[in-house]
């Protein structure tokens, strides 16, 4: 019996609240250094589709890493992918929109309105910038979506098929890492001692969410029975690696920051498909469960609505959550009926 089986088995229920309250202390301290980064280098869009998606995605990344080690069934991977993605893009983006509204460009005071906050970019060309490039990071959604969908056609994401989509994400974020250099460089900005020590506090935080994830993962595959099993595996970690996805989103919504809500979260997908999914199908590959057609529908489907929406209405009107909603719900009953 190994140590982390014994410590199971010893601390049982316990174990599970002190690791789930791990997980949410190191996501915490993930947003608190993320703030620091606003103005180490970072702004806006830039902080959101490059180094937000990491750290929310940074949980379907260990994911993987553990269902490779400890060899458990690739499909898991998979479905933990799907439900964190459409998660993402339904239920978590309309939440903020019921509460807050999700506006990129809010008129200020004097500006043919009676006050309020101040566009959430900090300024009318800022909100431009930073709507055409979330609707160059949904473009990316849709292009990742809609090749998992072709390569996936004959029912199996096999080696070839990974190395494909892990190959395009590459090429997305070494597109996304010369836009902030070329950014830094046309405004004289470079990243400073702080920026490094924010990034070694995230470091430090991803090594909590690994051993918190790791325990979580043994813990549920040790029980054989009931909806809190291994059984549903997939399920329970896509949602689990949502919670600080719905952090970042409620925490940045609150504030007026439409433009990072919208970012973290489409950019969170971008890490989940094609990353993840291109990781597990390189090392073993991965045969499509039924579900998955629906969750890649209903994605594509939420895409194109957030990328509409914006084009006419610079954000997400509270009325449109209520569709999100119901596309979510219709994805979980047609996924565990």
């Amino acid at each position: 019996m190994n140590p982390l089986t014994e410590a199971i088995e010893t601390f049982g229920l316990a174990g599970v609240w002190t690791y789930l309250a791990l997980f949410l202390a190191a996501s915490l301290l993930v947003i608190w250094r993320l703030e620091s980064l606003l103005r180490g280098g970072l702004e806006g869009t830039a902080l959101g589709t490059l180094v937000m998606p990491y750290c929310s995605g940074l949980g379907n990344l260990i994911f993987v890493l553990i269902v490779i080690r400890d060899d458990l069934p690739a499909a898991e991977v998979l479905t933990n992918c799907v439900v964190n993605n459409v998660t993402n893009l339904t239920l978590v983006l309309a939440l903020p929109a019921l509460a807050w509204g999700l506006t990129l460009v809010v008129p200020a005071k004097g500006a043919g309105g009676k006050g309020g906050r101040k566009s959430s970019g900090g300024g009318d060309s800022d909100s431009r910038l930073n709507r055409l490039s979330l609707l160059l990071t949904l473009g990316a959604a849709l292009f990742f979506g809609g090749i998992t969908w072709v390569l996936g056609a004959d029912g199996t994401l096999d080696r070839n098929d990974g190395l494909a989509l892990a190959g395009v994400f590459l090429f997305w974020q070494s597109f996304q890492v010369f836009d902030v250099l070329k950014h830094n460089v046309r405004e004289r900005r470079s990243f400073g001692a702080w920026f490094y020590f924010d990034l070694g506090v995230v470091l430090l935080a991803a090594f909590a969410l690994y051993t918190s994830i790791d325990w979580l993962v043994a813990w549920l595959s040790a029980r054989p029975a009931g909806f809190v099993s291994g059984s549903n595996l997939g399920w329970l970690s896509g949602w689990l690696m949502v919670l600080p996805n719905a952090l970042l989103a409620f925490y940045y919504a609150a504030k007026g920051r439409a433009d990072i809500v919208y970012a973290s979260q489409i950019g969170d997908g971008h890490i989940c498909i094609p990353l993840c999914l291109g990781l597990a199908a390189i090392w073993r590959p991965l045969a499509l469960p039924a579900f998955f057609g629906t969750g890649l529908l209903i994605l594509l489907c939420a895409t194109l609505v957030h990328g509409i929406s914006l084009l006419a209405t610079n954000g997400l009107p509270r009325w449109l959550a209520w569709p999100l909603l119901a596309g979510y719900a219709w994805f979980v009953v047609s996924g565990l009926g």
